[in-house]
């Protein structure tokens, strides 16, 4: 599997990894094939995922800018074609509280305000574009996987309430049982917005509106060396060289460390994995999620999970280290455990299908909209920790708005500050498993 911290780029046309998502998308939209000859551009964007697609379409509708979009393999190729399926009001991973300490309740209302607004801008995307992504009724559940959790999200919901003066709710562990039955689950904080959707049928449905909007799209055409001079940027691909006067990266968890110097080490590449269960009998259906809500737990090493439009469930979580470890089916046999755990009536269930891929996580767990200084005219976003399907679409947008001249496009400060580049990066892998050996440890008290 590609590994950002040990391979030179993603490939070149390799086709979409198998999964749920591939095998019920339908037929790709058209897109602008390789690259196959030398062209001198305006913007270049690097990645064809919600971001670089957001970007793309968003230059095209509302500042006049018909981007290039480079995709080393196929559009939505990486996370956007392999993600968890919710859309809703998150963006990295910091609890409420610890984001109110850090930055204070006007910073944490304006991050609120501004994940609000992607959530929204998803949402105008699908009805205005008539994106046909299988999108469920709202409702969003983090639900209490042992008793000593409740109190937690108890305050958790009071500062949704009171700082942030937005409607959750806590339901109680009798309440819960009504949508998540079986085992680990004790209570739960209620978030009236956010939805599950497709992934890959939303980025392809983004895609065809950036193309439509003017955007061009080439597949199959990795940067395998970046130079820059005098305000230019000389982006090689294998069948052609870009010459571009503004650059954005939107390559996230799958972005190299030999992209550009400039980008390497802002971001640790981390592995998810998604399990997809056969389809659920009616009785199995009622003894686990009755509803479509989308579900996650409160464990350090949390789990995500929903029932499908054809009543599979499917359940992911952090898996492996390293690419070379991905392939392990220990990482499957994980997962199957877990979700057995959690729900015993499917205890022996099986699976029907089984892949993972690299979410970003930065230096300070949140997401980031900047232009480097390192630099002339590039600009970067990503680093949304696995809570990004609707955040990467804002990203997206925000960056269209600093690439047509506003530096600073939203009124969150940490948003438009350079990501720090992660310390003893030899050793990153070396922390992330200690780090993992401890959350288990945590998680089994």
């Amino acid at each position: 599997m590609y590994d950002p911290l040990v391979n030179a780029h993603p490939g070149i046309g390799a086709p979409h990894s198998s999964s749920y998502w591939v095998d019920t998308a339908g037929v790709a939209p058209q897109d602008d094939g390789p690259l196959t000859h030398d062209i001198d551009v305006d913007v270049a964007i690097i990645g064809a995922g919600y971001t670089g697609l957001s970007c793309a379409l968003h230059l095209a509708r509302e500042h006049g800018v018909r981007a290039v979009v480079l995709e080393a393999n196929q559009v939505a190729w990486g996370c956007s074609g392999r993600n968890g399926s919710f859309a809703r009001i998150s963006g990295g991973r910091v609890p409420l509280a610890e984001l109110i300490s850090r930055y204070g309740e006007r910073e944490a209302k304006h991050y609120f305000a501004e994940m609000t607004a992607a959530l929204n801008t998803v949402r105008g995307l699908i009805r205005e574009g008539n994106i046909d992504c299988d999108v469920q009724p709202d409702g969003v559940f983090k639900v209490a996987s042992q008793a000593k959790h409740v109190d937690a999200l108890k305050r958790e919901v009071g500062l949704y309430n009171d700082v942030l003066n937005y409607a959750a709710q806590f339901v109680s562990e009798a309440q819960v049982q009504d949508v998540h039955r079986g085992a680990e689950s004790f209570g739960a904080l209620y978030m009236p917005d956010g939805f599950s959707m497709h992934p890959l049928k939303l980025a392809w449905g983004i895609h065809r509106l950036a193309r439509e909007a003017g955007a061009t799209v080439h597949v199959g055409s990795p940067v395998v060396d970046w130079t820059s001079s005098k305000g230019s940027h000389r982006l090689v691909t294998p069948g052609g060289v870009v010459t571009a006067r503004k650059v954005v990266v939107a390559t996230n968890g799958y972005t190299s460390t030999t992209l550009n110097s400039a980008t390497a080490g802002r971001v640790l590449p981390v592995h998810s994995q998604i399990i997809v269960t056969r389809p659920l009998s009616a009785e199995e259906k009622r003894q686990t999620l009755p509803g479509s809500e989308c579900m996650f737990d409160t464990r350090n090493l949390l789990s995500y999970y929903r029932r499908l439009p054809d009543d599979r469930i499917l359940f992911g979580g952090r898996s492996a280290i390293t690419g070379r470890e991905s392939e392990s089916p220990q990482h499957r046999q994980n997962l199957h455990d877990a979700l057995c755990r959690k729900f015993p009536a499917l205890t022996g269930i099986e699976v029907d299908y089984n892949w993972g891929g690299w979410v970003a996580v930065s230096e300070s767990s949140l997401p980031f909209i900047y232009r480097l200084p390192e630099l002339e005219n590039v600009f970067s976003g990503g680093g949304y920790a696995g809570s990004g399907v609707s955040f990467s679409v804002q990203v997206g947008k925000r960056l269209a708005q600093m690439v047509a001249g506003d530096p600073k496009p939203t009124a969150v400060d940490f948003l438009h500050q350079s990501p720090k580049r992660f310390p003893f990066q030899p050793f990153l892998r070396m922390g992330q498993r200690m780090a993992y050996a401890w959350y288990r440890f945590k998680d089994a008290q």
